[in-house]
C-alpha cells in the first residue's frame, strides 16, 4: 500500500522550518557574542575614562580619599609611586580601549596611560592600567573580568530562543491548517484508488478549491462510467441467456447423445462466465455499512453449501465490526478457487497483528510467489501450475481482491509447507467515528 503523500510534503516543509529557525538562532547568537564584546569594551572604556577624572579631582583635594573613593566592586583603584604596567600599551586590542577612553574624556589627552590584560587563558581575564597624577604618582586600577561577555547575550540568546520557538510554533500551525485540504484530497484519492467514491470538500485556496473540484468531478465520470458498464453487462447477460436456453433445449432433442453432452457443456460454461464476470463486476460498486459480527458464523454460512470438501474448525466466537457481504463474496471467491484448483479447502480464522484474519489453504500445485501480484489480475492463468482444460475464468481471486480494496482490507498469499497455497483474507477494519 502506497503511503500518503500529503504526511510526507507536511513534514519535509516542518523539517526546512525548523533548519531555518536553528540556522537564525546560531546566526544570531554569532551576532549577540560580537555586539555584547564591543558593548563591553564601550563600558570599560566609559569606566575607567570617569575613573581617572574623578581621580584627579580628588587626588588634588584629598590624597587619601582617592583610592577608597574610586574602588567599586567592578574596579579596584590604588595610588602608588609606580605603575602597575611597567611598559606602554603595544597590543592592537588595548590600544583601541585606550582610544575610546581618550573619546570620552578628551581632557586625558596627552597623559601617560598604560593598559595591559592579567588572568589566565581562555578564564576570567582583567583589564590592568596605570595614568600618571598631576603629583607624579600613578593611579593603578584593575576592571576585573573584561571577558565576561555573556550578561547581555545570554538575555538576548534566551529572547531570541523564545521567540524562534514561538514562531516556529505558529508555521507549523498554519503549515498544518493549509495541507489540511491536501491531506483530505490524498486521503480521497487513495479511496478512488480502492474503487469507493468519497466527497471531497472544496476548500483552501483557490487551486485547491479548484483540484477538489476536478477530482469530485472525476468521480462522478467514474461512477457513470462504471454504472454504464455494469447496465451494459446487464442487457449482454440477459440477451445471451435466451440463446442459451434455446441452446439447452435443442442439445436434449439432439439424437447423438455425446454431441448433445458437448453442448450443454458449453452453455453451462457461458452461464458460469456470465455470472463470474457479473460477480467482479458487482465487486467494483458494492456498497456495504459496517456491523458487529460474529466470523465463526459467517464462515460457517459461506461453507456449508460445499459440504466436505471444505472444512472449517470452529473455536471461540470471533466477533469483528466489519462488512458482512464484501467478507462473505471474498471468502466464497476464495473457497471456490481453492475447491476448483486444490479438491478442498482448509479455512482458519486468528488473530493477527491486532485484526482478525481469515486463512483458506489447499492442497494442490500451488503457485510461485513471483506469481502472487499477477494472479491479482483478471483473467490471468498460471499454465504451469492450473493445467489448461481445467476450470475457471481467472476471476474469483481478482474479485476478492477488488472487495479488500474497496472496503480497506488485504489479501495476500503464502505457499503451504506441504504443497499448495494459503490465501490470507485480513478482515477489513472500518474506520473509527
Amino acid at each position: 500500500m502506497a503511503r500518503p503523500f500529503a504526511p510526507r510534503f507536511a513534514v519535509y516543509v516542518a523539517l526546512v522550518f525548523m533548519l531555518l529557525g536553528v540556522l537564525q538562532l546560531a546566526a544570531s547568537l554569532v551576532f549577540y557574542q560580537s555586539i555584547d564584546r564591543q558593548t563591553l569594551n564601550e563600558d570599560h572604556a566609559r569606566r575607567i575614562g570617569e575613573l581617572l577624572v574623578v581621580s584627579d579631582r580628588i587626588h588634588s583635594a584629598d590624597p587619601r580619599l582617592t583610592a577608597p573613593t574610586m574602588s567599586t566592586r567592578h574596579l579596584a583603584a590604588a595610588v602608588g609611586n609606580t605603575p602597575s604596567v611597567a611598559t606602554a600599551t603595544t597590543d592592537e586590542s588595548l590600544i583601541r580601549i585606550e582610544r575610546r577612553i581618550i573619546e570620552w574624556e578628551p581632557s586625558l589627552g596627552g597623559r601617560s596611560l598604560r593598559l595591559a590584560m592579567q588572568g589566565p587563558p581562555g578564564g576570567k581575564c582583567d583589564l590592568v592600567g596605570a595614568i600618571r597624577l598631576a603629583d607624579g604618582h600613578w593611579l593603578n586600577f584593575r576592571s576585573r573580568d573584561i571577558n565576561a561577555m555573556w550578561p547581555v547575550a545570554l538575555r538576548a540568546t534566551v529572547l531570541t530562543l523564545a521567540t524562534t520557538v514561538a514562531f516556529l510554533a505558529i508555521g507549523l500551525v498554519a503549515l498544518h491548517v493549509l495541507t489540511r485540504p491536501l491531506r483530505r484530497m490524498s486521503d480521497a484519492a487513495d479511496a478512488i484508488g480502492r474503487g469507493r467514491q468519497v466527497v471531497i470538500a472544496e476548500g483552501g485556496t483557490p487551486d485547491l478549491r479548484q483540484l477538489a473540484h476536478s477530482m469530485n468531478l472525476m468521480q462522478e465520470r467514474i461512477a457513470r462510467l462504471l454504472q454504464d458498464q455494469a447496465r451494459s453487462f446487464e442487457a449482454i447477460s440477459h440477451d445471451l441467456r435466451t440463446p442459451l436456453s434455446r441452446q439447452k433445449v435443442a442439445a436434449e432433442l439432439i439424437d447423438d447423445a455425446e454431441l448433445g453432452g458437448v453442448i450443454l457443456a458449453s452453455v453451462d460454461e457461458m452461464e458460469a462466465l456470465l455470472a463470474s464476470l457479473q460477480r467482479f463486476l458487482r465487486a467494483q460498486h458494492l456498497d456495504a455499512q459496517p456491523e458487529t459480527l460474529d466470523l465463526t458464523e459467517v464462515v460457517a454460512h459461506v461453507l456449508h453449501p460445499y459440504g466436505t470438501r471444505a472444512r472449517f474448525d470452529a473455536s471461540v466466537p470471533t466477533l469483528a465490526r466489519t462488512f458482512r457481504e464484501p467478507v462473505e463474496l471474498a471468502l466464497a471467491a476464495l473457497v471456490e478457487n481453492a475447491i476448483q484448483f486444490g479438491g478442498e479447502a482448509q479455512v482458519a480464522v486468528l488473530r493477527h497483528e491486532g485484526h482478525w484474519r481469515i486463512e483458506i489453504a489447499d492442497s494442490g500445485p500451488g503457485i510461485p510467489s513471483a506469481y502472487f501480484e499477477a494472479i491479482l489480475d483478471p483473467f490471468f492463468r498460471l499454465d504451469a501450475a492450473r493445467a489448461r482444460d481445467t476450470k475457471g475464468f481467472g476471476l474469483g481471486i481478482p474479485t476478492a481482491h477488488r472487495l479488500m480494496a474497496r472496503f480497506d482490507g488485504q489479501l495476500s498469499f503464502a505457499a503451504a509447507p506441504e504443497g499448495g497455497l494459503i490465501a490470507r483474507l485480513d478482515v477489513p477494519q472500518p474506520p473509527m467515528g
